[in-house]
């Protein structure tokens, strides 16, 4: 049941000025991005909200949300001890000169870093798990060294939250963390309101496939490829198409001459980078994300399922919480592409009327499940179960 926003809102304006909320991550883009609605309903409620993320372009629209904002250095993928050590004390002063009451930690080097500062600093924090990335599709030292410091920092943490079953059982069976200091999130939530259905400005009869994503190869985005190359040769009016940055400092980036190549040999349609993806979604016939990454729940899905867009994803950690399999849209096997060129030739086989129905069906999903109204009511129990609010 959701809750009602004004009520809480009167019910908290008298912590005006008193409660100090930190939200601390490795991107100013995924705060906004991803927990602008929770950041909104904090602020309207009189609560002080302070990011503590590396600088970016979206820092100053925080900065308009009303945030105070905290610069962090995280160099992204760099496994250099001195640059951990100095991110951990910069973290260390950050904390101990604001004196937050709670400290919401994500992504795993300020679930690790961070979690021990506020420790060391006598605070309440909780670590969330957004994904185990590739980080935890390895096996080599990496692997073992993350897993080691998640087991010494979450200890420390007042909760462990995590946003599929499949990490919480993860960290659980190899002894990362006690199954009774864990809880689910299901989900970082989607605005529904704003993410509603569209109507497409295309008049054709192509069948459009869309995989919005970060250009990765753990996304699937080859095996993407390979079904689009398998389908076009009978069924030319399908068009498959990507969105979405590339050249990520990532181990699993794909080049932006890959993309070219793809593009040049007719495969592939390359619709480069937006900051709002709902005009895309809304003349896709269907979004697809062929993940084999250690998604926590992908926010594209849910993006997409809630403006009425069949579903296609892997049968994946994270990917699979966002599909009814053969009613909201389709499953397929990760690193597949003949199954996944077969899940699109079903939605290519189905009338207009069927697709529509998909679609209905995958929004009403997604409102029960995935408002992010839901998942602030969770943030608000928190706040409850830490005593930081009555």
């Amino acid at each position: 049941m959701y809750f009602r926003r004004n009520h809480y809102i009167n019910e908290t304006k008298k912590w005006q000025h008193i409660i100090k909320i930190v939200i601390a991550s490795n991107t100013s883009w995924s705060i906004y991005n991803f927990r602008k609605g929770l950041i909104n309903y904090l602020i309207k409620s009189g609560f002080e909200v302070i990011v503590v993320a590396p600088t970016d372009a979206y820092s100053e629209k925080l900065r308009d949300l009303g945030c105070k904002l905290e610069h962090i250095p995280i160099y992204s993928g760099s496994i250099n001890p001195f640059k951990d050590i100095y991110l951990f004390w910069k973290i260390r002063l950050i904390y101990k000169r604001i004196k937050p009451s709670l400290v919401i930690h994500y992504t795993i080097k300020l679930n690790i870093y961070g979690t021990i500062a506020a420790k060391i600093s006598s605070l309440k924090s909780i670590a969330v798990t957004t994904g185990l990335g590739y980080t935890f599709t390895k096996r080599n030292w990496i692997t073992y060294t993350a897993k080691s410091l998640y087991k010494l920092a979450l200890r420390h943490a007042n909760e462990v939250w995590f946003l599929n079953r499949d990490d919480r059982e993860t960290f659980i069976s190899e002894g990362i963390i006690n199954e009774q200091r864990t809880k689910l999130l299901h989900s970082e939530g989607v605005d529904t309101k704003f993410f509603s259905p569209i109507k497409s400005n295309l008049i054709d009869e192509n069948i459009r496939f869309l995989l919005i994503s970060r250009m990765l190869w753990d996304k699937g985005i080859a095996e993407f490829v390979q079904a689009a190359r398998l389908l076009r040769k009978s069924y030319p009016n399908a068009i498959f198409q990507l969105l979405g940055p590339c050249q990520e400092a990532n181990p699993s980036a794909i080049s932006r001459d890959e993309i070219a190549q793809w593009e040049s040999d007719g495969s592939i349609e390359y619709l480069g980078v937006t900051d709002d993806v709902r005009s895309y979604i809304a003349n896709a016939d269907c979004v697809v994300l062929p993940s084999f990454y250690r998604e926590g729940v992908p926010r594209v899905l849910m993006e997409a399922a809630s403006m009425e867009k069949p579903i296609i994803t892997t049968d994946n950690v994270g990917c699979r919480d966002v599909v009814i399999d053969n009613v909201t849209g389709f499953l397929c096997q990760i690193k597949n592409p003949n199954q996944l060129a077969a899940c699109c030739l079903k939605l290519i086989d189905m009338t207009p009327s069927e697709r529509m129905r998909m679609g209905a069906a995958a929004r009403d999903m997604v409102r029960k499940n995935f408002d992010e109204e839901i998942i602030i009511n969770q943030y608000i129990d928190l706040l409850r179960r830490q005593k930081i609010i009555q």
